[in-house]
Formats: structure tokens, C-alpha cells, sequence
């Protein structure tokens, strides 16, 4: 570990910087404050001249009304500001599990991250999925622990969960000082000088408080002997106990937070501006600059031309469509031809608000519009070659509804809409069932679908209703029999209609489908009328006498007869399908139920109730173990019953402080218990939804 670290460092050593600008995600759980500390950040830097307030839905992020209705940030937002001749670009992402999608896409832009987080240390494992993704994607990013003006709060226990969670080392950046348990200052540990909060402006210096000597110097001592696990002349100095610059410490501190090392942790009330302006201090001097970051995500390409990366997608009611960019190489010009599209403009955003501006160098993060065609996390270029830059992997949706348009004459511009709903948002998909010939929206949970079918309503104006999916059902035989008889006789004057088979039909072991066959003799059915006995079997097994698609049977036509002059191949499809209908009822048909494999990731202290949930839900547990490089982590595989699935992912989050997840796919069919089968059938012919079989 010590080598990939100082081959990190070495490397953001070796770069060539350039302090023009800073673009950095604001992330964090939900309600951590993360709206509320970007407003901060503008209001201090002077890009608004008074602060808006979640409650009051009057902020510059979550502007959208989905957002503002939930009071929650439900995509990304964008603001820019200056602070000390530097630019600013600052993206809100929402803390809700079920946007994480936003905000994984929008990282991958940024040169650094603001980890947003209360000073309770039971939550602070909400973090852990989030800590995961920076470090996987070598992020860097420092921790601001928010409402520090709450009652109770515990520092060195939020410190130490903190830690728990990170395979970083976090390091302390500032001890704060505390009157009771209200916040009022803080000791920076580079400078050792303390500073003593006030409204309305920065915090002044004061005296250093001799009552927290000894836990400063702890703090202290703890930071610097973090950092020196990357530097061997900090480490000769600490044990040679040398007291060692400020300089060096700073220098440290930049170097070790851009190869993302080392996670300074900062403390403060973002409401009341407490805190930001060491914050954005530390943005100014230690986080990396994009040219950096462009180096680290450019090393494999050759290209010289223009590259940017598209981090979100907007449809906007004025605009159109929008794409937000990430450039980085070379400069976006009005008119600008990326991977055979032209830009319709380039625009600066400010919440909803946009500003037209004529060109973009590197660096920076803007808005394209009308770039049709391109999706979030496309790579654009100028190159005639394809250029493409790493990815944010699609999470898998784990809930669903089927939805149908209010108004039956919307359904013609629902898959447009829709299309344009997932290109906002890839974490969604959509199907049209071929079983159950339902239209199913999939997503992250509850409100995810919620907030995206009210954005149908809104921007597409397409209300919809909605119910849970039914399950799709399948059924089977279990018994064998011989020689069913089907003879289809008509007369209507003219020629008339004769058909006449003897079919053999037997269960398949599960899993092989259907089979058919004929072991004719003489001619008994001429060959040009055996598709039609396979055509009516094939459309009498599409609905059994269950009610549902008959699957894993074997059919052969053994004999028949037929007549010279009123025979066809229609005649012989009506004889199978009365064949089929007389002798499937005797072969004892039972219903089948689709079985998902699941893969369960979850901390391990919620293993057990986790194996529990999915017991208890009919399934069945394959087993379990560690995450290899994800420490205290453990995946539990199993089966579990389709008809189960629809609300475990809110059981599973519930059980494991939001943060357990699970991919499935597709795995069996299985025979359902009877009882419940007999349940699912009483319900089913009562003309209600099938979808949880209970």
C-alpha cells in the first residue's frame, strides 16, 4: 500500500498546476445540510446577497419542484462563484440512497468532494458506500461535520465512526472549541492559532485556550503522524522530534489530499456560516487543481483535441435539452461540433438560472444544449477517433409499478417521454412485459419512482395511475398422458373444416421449455398440416387452465385421420387445441413462480437480521461472506421469490441504516407451495392484481 501511495503522490508532485478554478461536489446523507452549506459557500463568497432556506424553497439548489415539495435535493445542482481570484463551480448531490446514481455521475467531473455529515456517530455508517466510490475512483475529498450546534453531540465518537468507515486515514484539520455544547471556534492544528466564531463575518484570532493544550496536541500529534506515513522526511523529523514547518505541513496536506491519501476533517454550523471559510481556505490550498485531475483521468488517451464529459442531462420547459460537461482538454467554442453534434450554446448554471457565455476552457463545467443523441457519460470529443473515458456503472433497479396513462390516448407519446425521462435519469429503466403486457417503470425505491412520474405529469403532461406489478406466473404438468383425442368437424355449406390428431403430452424437467414432435405413420396427417397441430398447441400452452403461460411440456402427435376435400392446416389447429384443452386438466397442472438470485451487500454488524429478511421472505440462503476490498462489509447470496422482492429493498435499507443493497437476476422457476398457490389462484380469478401472490 505504501508503494501505490507514493506512486499517487509522486505523480500529483510531478503535475503542473494552474489555481484558476476548483470544481467541487457537495455530498453527504440525506439532511446532513448539504443545500444549506452551498448556500453558505455563495452567500460568503458574495455570488448572493441573501441566503435562501430549504424550508423556505428559495435556495439556489434543489430548485426543481419535485425537490422543493420533499425538501430534498432529488438531482444535481449547479453554482459557481469566486472566492480570492479563483472560480468556483460547486455541484449539490442528493444524499437520498435512491438518487445516488446523480450523484456518482457527477463526481467522476470534480477535482475534490465535500463529505457532508451530522456529529451523531450511529449515522455516520450512511457514509460508507459514498467513501467507498471516492476512494474506488481515487477522489479526493475532505469531511465537513455540519450542526455542530446540536444538542449532545459527541466529536470524538463521530471522529472515531468516521474512521471506521474510511479507508482513508482521516485526519483532523481543526479542533474545535466548544462553550457547553454550543460550537463557538476552533484551533486550526497546521497554525495552532485558535479563532472564535462571530455572525456576519470571518472568525477572529484569540488567545490559544489552555484548557484544551493537552487534546490539541493529541489532535496535532495524531495529524502529523498520519501524514508522515507518505512522507519519510516528516517521519525522520517526528522522530527526531523536530518541530516541522507550517509549510511542510500545508505542503503535506495538498499533496496527500490530491493523491487521496489522507481526508481532512473540518467542523462547523453551515446555517450559520460557522466553519466555511476555513473550508473553502482549504479548498483553495490544498484540494488539487483540474489540471490534475484532467492528467489522472487522461492518462491513457493520446488524443490533443477537445474532450469533455457529460456528468448530467437536463430537459428543461425554456431550453430544451441541456447537457452539463465536465471539459477536460482544450476549450468549448460557440458552435463547437463534438462526436458529429453541434453545440447549440455553452451556459453557465446557477440553479435553474443559465448564463450564455461564448466559450469554456479546461477545467471548467458547463451546459451544452440541444447535443441529441448523447447520453450522461458519454465522452465527446473533437477527434475523428472515438475517445472514451471511464464510467459510472448503471445501478440496477430493485422496485417497480406498472403504470398506465390516465388518459388512454397518451399512451402513443408515453415510450417518447419516457425516453426522455431515463435520459435524465439512467438509474431508471422501463419494459413492456410480454407475459403480463404491462408497462413497468423500475427504479431505486419509492420516491424514486415517485418523483419521476411526477415529472411525466409535469414536463410531458402525462399523468399516470399506477398499481404493483403482477408476478408472471408460469404453469406445468406433472403427469404424462396418452392419446388425447382432438377432432375439429365444421360444416357450413361449401367446403368444410376436418381435423383430427391423437397427441401424447408429458412434464419436462424444468427449465427445458417445450418440444414437439410427430412420429406419424402413412401419412395418416399429410406433412403440410403438421405446423398447424403445432400452432394450436404453441397458442393453447400461452394460457393454460391456471390462467397462465404453460412452459417445460412435451408434445407429440402420434395419429390422426383427415379428409381429402375439408381438411387444412387451420382444421388441424383447432383439432390440437381441443386435444390440448381435454388433456392438459389431466395432467395434474400446477403453478410456478419465478426465483431471482440475489446478492446482498451489507455491513456485517447486519448480517444476521439480513439473513433473517430473506428467510422470512421464502428464500433460501446459498451462504455468505466477506467483502474482499470492502472491510466490514459482507455479501449474502440466496434465492428469493419474485412475488417477495417488490418492497425488500425497503425492508433490507430499513434493517441496515439505508445503506444494504442487492443486485438479482432472473434465475428458476419453482413450484409454488399449494397453499399459497391456492391463494394466488382464488385471488387471480377474482379478477384482482396477482402481484404479491398473498
Amino acid at each position: 500500500m505504501r508503494l501505490d501511495a507514493a506512486n499517487r503522490k509522486e505523480g500529483f508532485m510531478n503535475e503542473k498546476v494552474n489555481s484558476g478554478s476548483r470544481n467541487v461536489a457537495i455530498v453527504g446523507p440525506y439532511l446532513s445540510g448539504k443545500t444549506t452549506l452551498l448556500e453558505s459557500l455563495l452567500y460568503v463568497t458574495g455570488a448572493i446577497s441573501r441566503k435562501g432556506s430549504v424550508k423556505d424553497a428559495n435556495t439556489v439548489g434543489d430548485s426543481a419542484p419535485e425537490a422543493r415539495a420533499r425538501q430534498m435535493s432529488v438531482e444535481v445542482s449547479t453554482a459557481s462563484t469566486e472566492y480570492s481570484g479563483t472560480r468556483f463551480t460547486f455541484i449539490d448531490c442528493p444524499g437520498s440512497v435512491e438518487f445516488a446514481q446523480e450523484t456518482y455521475n457527477a463526481l467522476i467531473g470534480v477535482d475534490a468532494a465535500i463529505v457532508v455529515c451530522e456529529p451523531i456517530s450511529d449515522r455516520v455508517l450512511t457514509l460508507a458506500p459514498l467513501f467507498k466510490f471516492l476512494d474506488d475512483w481515487e477522489i479526493p475529498h475532505l469531511v465537513f461535520v455540519n450542526k455542530m450546534d446540536r444538542a449532545n453531540i459527541h466529536v470524538l465518537k463521530t471522529l472515531h465512526a468516521l474512521k471506521a468507515v474510511s479507508s482513508r486515514p482521516l485526519v483532523a484539520h481543526q479542533y474545535p472549541i466548544m462553550a457547553g455544547e454550543q460550537l463557538i471556534g476552533f484551533i486550526d492544528l497546521v497554525t495552532e492559532q485558535a479563532y472564535h466564531y462571530h455572525s456576519g463575518g470571518p472568525a477572529d484570532p484569540v488567545p490559544f485556550p489552555e484548557e484544551l493544550k493537552e487534546e490539541e496536541h493529541a489532535a496535532r500529534a495524531e495529524m502529523l503522524e498520519a501524514l508522515a506515513n507518505f512522507d519519510d522526511h516528516l517521519l525522520e523529523e517526528l522522530l527526531e522530534e523536530i518541530e516541522p514547518p507550517q509549510e511542510e505541513i500545508l505542503k503535506d496536506l495538498k499533496m496527500e489530499l490530491g493523491a487521496d491519501l489522507v481526508v481532512p476533517v473540518f467542523f462547523g454550523v453551515a446555517e450559520q456560516d460557522y466553519g466555511v471559510r476555513p473550508l473553502l481556505e482549504a479548498l483553495l490550498k490544498e484540494a488539487p487543481e483540474p489540471e490534475i485531475t484532467a492528467e489522472r483521468r487522461l492518462s491513457k488517451v493520446k488524443d490533443s483535441g477537445t474532450i469533455a464529459q457529460v456528468l448530467k442531462t437536463y430537459y428543461t420547459p425554456q431550453g430544451g435539452k441541456l447537457s452539463l460537461v465536465r471539459v477536460w482538454q482544450g476549450k468549448l467554442t460557440d458552435g463547437i461540433v463534438l462526436n458529429g453534434v453541434r453545440a447549440g450554446g455553452i451556459y453557465r448554471l446557477m440553479g435553474q438560472q443559465s448564463q450564455q457565455i461564448n466559450q469554456a476552457g479546461a477545467g471548467e463545467i458547463v451546459a451544452l444544449s440541444r447535443m441529441e443523441g448523447v447520453k450522461t457519460g458519454d465522452t465527446l470529443s473533437t477527434s475523428s477517433q472515438t475517445v472514451q473515458l471511464p464510467k459510472v456503472e448503471r445501478l440496477e433497479p430493485v422496485y417497480a409499478l406498472a403504470i398506465t396513462p390516465e388518459k388512454r390516448n397518451d399512451e402513443v407519446k408515453l415510450s417518447g417521454a419516457i425516453s426522455k425521462l431515463l435520459e435524465e435519469d439512467p438509474s431508471l429503466a422501463w419494459e413492456q412485459h410480454g407475459d403480463t403486457h404491462e408497462v413497468i417503470l423500475w427504479g431505486q425505491g419509492e420516491i424514486h419512482l415517485q418523483v419521476a412520474l411526477e415529472r411525466l405529469r409535469r414536463k410531458y403532461n402525462l399523468p399516470m395511475t399506477t398499481h404493483l406489478p403482477q408476478v408472471p406466473y408460469k404453469e406445468t404438468i406433472r403427469k404424462a398422458i396418452s392419446s388425447v383425442h382432438g377432432r375439429y368437424k365444421h360444416q357450413s355449406g361449401g367446403h368444410g373444416q376436418f381435423g383430427d390428431v391423437y397427441l401424447d403430452i408429458k412434464p419436462l424437467r424444468r427449465g427445458e421449455g417445450f418440444s414437439f414432435r410427430e412420429t406419424i405413420v402413412g401419412g395418416v396427417v399429410p406433412k403440410q398440416y403438421i405446423p398447424g397441430v403445432e400452432m394450436g398447441v404453441r397458442e393453447f400452452l400461452a394460457h393454460g387452465p391456471l390462467g397462465f403461460p404453460i412452459v417445460d411440456v412435451a408434445v407429440t402427435l402420434t395419429n390422426g385421420s383427415y379428409h381429402s376435400v375439408d381438411s387444412s392446416e387451420q382444421a388441424f389447429k383447432q383439432a390440437a387445441r381441443l386435444a390440448m384443452q381435454a388433456g392438459i386438466p389431466q395432467c395434474e397442472p400446477t403453478l410456478l413462480e419465478p426465483i431471482v438470485r440475489v446478492q446482498i451487500s451489507t455491513p456485517s454488524e447486519f448480517t444476521s437480521k439480513v439473513m433473517q429478511l430473506l428467510t422470512g421472505r421464502r428464500g433460501q440462503i446459498l451462504g455468505y461472506e466477506a467483502i474482499h476490498d470492502w472491510q466490514g462489509w459482507d455479501s449474502i447470496t440466496g434465492y428469493l421469490p419474485q412475488a417477495e422482492m417488490q418492497n425488500f429493498i425497503v425492508e433490507l435499507r430499513s434493517q441496515t441504516l439505508g445503506v444494504g443493497s442487492f443486485h438479482w437476476e432472473f434465475d428458476h422457476l419453482q413450484e409454488v407451495p399449494e397453499k399459497l398457490a391456492e391463494r394466488i389462484l382464488a385471488h387471480s380469478n377474482g379478477g384482482g392484481s396477482n402481484a404479491n401472490g398473498k
